[in-house]
């Protein structure tokens, strides 16, 4: 478990380089799932998505719970022992280090995040945790990410890993080629490796009252964050080119091999925008 907190809600406890009057993305997502380390700022974005799509939380909820299952997945079922978690965001629980221990007690996992808030965070919360750290990184520059010291010493690049880009490529704008950052990390992955993906999702005509709507989010979203498409599902299903996309392919969040004691999801806005797949490295 996370057992500490950092006090980053006041002026006083933010960490130096965090600009309190500037939104981000790892605070708003905080703020969905329930949590206290955001700024006004933020929950002020967020409340302008949730005017437009006021099940918001309940899709941040269902990221998780997605994130969940996939490690589960991945560990037990398998045999997948080390991830590279980027955008991974601020703690809460079922983080993947806990997940992935909890089957295999010396799973490891490095987490990144550019948000210096995450960085102070996880640099307190995993002091004493020899299974994961945190590094500082872009996910826009991956090859900084793959040439890290702490990557290369927590994960073993001759063996099959898990790469976890949950909630990440959405904020990438196409003019910064998120295709290519998820080639680049996907090329220096082992064969028998994994990459998992969120992404939000335009649905298109098949569900146009859910693609307007994805479409003021995401002018929303870039009018106060700066991030956030909500693309197709050819768009997001080019990310893993080459890959061997594992069943049930590319899916609502909930519906990725859920599990009967979450019972029957209910089918609202966000369910159709915002959606999951696994992919296996041949």
């Amino acid at each position: 478990m996370w057992t500490e907190r950092l006090a980053v809600t006041g002026q006083r406890g933010a960490p130096a380089g965090v600009d309190m009057n500037v939104p981000s993305v790892a605070r708003v997502y905080d703020f969905m799932l329930g949590g206290k380390d955001n700024f006004a700022v933020d929950r002020m974005v967020a409340d302008h998505a949730l005017k437009i799509t006021p099940d918001g939380p309940q899709a941040a909820q269902a990221n998780r719970a997605f994130l969940r299952r996939v490690v589960r997945f991945l560990v037990a079922e398998q045999g997948v022992d080390q991830f590279l978690d980027l955008g991974s965001g601020l703690p809460t629980q079922g983080n993947v280090h806990e997940v992935a221990t909890r089957h295999d007690p010396e799973a490891r996992v490095v987490y990144v995040d550019n948000d210096p808030i995450v960085l102070a965070h996880g640099r307190a919360l995993l002091a004493h945790d020899g299974t994961a750290t945190v590094i500082q990184a872009d996910a826009r520059s991956p090859e900084s990410i793959l040439e890290n010291p702490d990557v290369r010493r927590f994960l073993d690049f001759d063996r099959p890993i898990g790469l976890l880009l949950f909630a990440i490529l959405h904020h990438l704008r196409d003019d910064e080629d998120p295709k290519s950052v998820a080639t680049t990390l996907c090329a220096a992955l082992p064969p028998g490796s994994y990459v998992a993906i969120s992404h939000f999702r335009d649905p298109g005509e098949r569900h146009p009252d859910a693609s307007r709507k994805a479409r003021e989010v995401e002018k929303v979203f870039n009018q106060s964050l700066g991030t956030g498409r909500w693309r197709t599902d050819e768009e997001i299903l080019s990310f893993v080119d080459g890959l061997e996309v594992v069943e049930p392919g590319l899916v609502p969040l909930a519906a990725w091999r859920p599990e009967p004691a979450e019972g029957t999801p209910k089918q609202t806005d966000t369910y159709h925008t915002f959606v999951g797949l696994v992919a296996r490295k041949p």
